[in-house]
């Protein structure tokens, strides 16, 4: 049988700790990383991460600097898989840490056991710090179960059908080579857009739940707002892939799940912050919806990637 090889692709802003942490974890990994390839966002931070840690690059990781001005979400992370010649390439964030030693190896099992595969994301879990709102989001989001997703799943899972993520997610990379690669201008849903277009080829896009890495955030409501805008702004977009496609009813599904999750636990009082938050994300998300109608001053307050207009 041939020799699977995996790279490692990961975007890179301001390394810190997590960073380090994050190479250590991936190094004791059961399935040998083949090559680490950081495409760095301003090589300034980069050289001043090295001078405060010491760290000495290993021969098997490579570093690609861009600006901020040209970083995108699916350019850069195209250009990083282009530099790989393995016959995998997993897609992470340099805040995303293994839980165990079987990231990778459940994550190629995951994508190499049906020939359909095009792509196999993991299960984001919650880190310690992360409040109970957003862990019982991340278990909604991310479940127990592992599932091979098809564009048959539609009918059920609606825009759950194409969900993927770039946080942790594993690529044949003849299949994405084949497809074109991740579109190359997107302000989000890079991830989603390459899956949905996998299943229009008749692919599949595997959940494994076994692949697990921590990864959670507690964002504030405004927070919420502009990273609920950009989302928007990446489905309008993209009508070929979301139209006729409502994402707002799984929202809410998720609200009223959250909700009496939160009453079961004896955490009523946090209701109001949970109305709040989600306001804020359907506000973000229904101007997002409209901003070609919106004036450029007010689409530059929305958006968290203020880089991302100015291309």
């Amino acid at each position: 049988m041939k020799e699977i090889t995996v790279d490692v692709i990961i975007p890179v802003y301001r390394p810190g700790e997590r960073f380090g942490e994050l190479l250590k974890r991936l190094d004791a990994q059961t399935q040998p990383v083949n090559r680490y390839i950081i495409m760095n966002t301003e090589q300034a931070y980069w050289d001043r991460w090295l001078s405060e840690t010491g760290y000495s690059l290993p021969e098997n990781l490579s570093v690609f600097h861009v600006t901020r001005e040209t970083f995108d979400h699916g350019a850069t992370r195209d250009a990083g898989i282009r530099q790989s010649d393995a016959g995998i390439c997993v897609c992470m964030t340099d805040d995303a840490l293994p839980a165990d030693q079987y990231l990778l190896e459940n994550l190629v099992r995951g994508l190499t056991e049906k020939e359909s595969t095009a792509v196999a994301y993991g299960r984001q879990l919650p880190d310690r710090d992360c409040g109970i709102i957003e862990r019982y989001t991340r278990a909604f989001n991310y479940p127990e179960e592992s599932r091979l997703k098809t564009r048959e799943d539609l009918p059920e899972l609606g825009i759950k059908t194409y969900f993927c993520s770039n946080v942790c997610a594993a690529y044949k990379r003849s299949v994405y080579l084949e497809l074109g690669g991740f579109t190359k201008k997107t302000i989000f849903n890079e991830d989603m857009i390459f899956a949905a277009g996998a299943m229009e080829r008749g692919y599949g896009v595997f959940y494994s739940a076994g692949a697990r890495v921590i990864h959670s955030h507690n964002y504030s409501g405004i927070q919420q707002f502009h990273r609920n805008f950009d989302l928007a702004v990446s489905q309008a977009d993209h009508p070929e892939v979301f139209s006729g496609i409502r994402s707002e009813g799984e929202g809410i599904r998720m609200v009223k799940q959250t909700a009496a999750f939160l009453v079961r636990s004896g955490k009523a009082y946090l209701i109001s912050k949970l109305i709040y938050t989600s306001g804020c994300k359907y506000l973000g998300f229904l101007m997002g919806k409209r901003y070609r109608r919106l004036p450029r001053p007010v689409v530059l307050w929305c958006t968290m990637n203020k880089a991302y207009w100015g291309k």
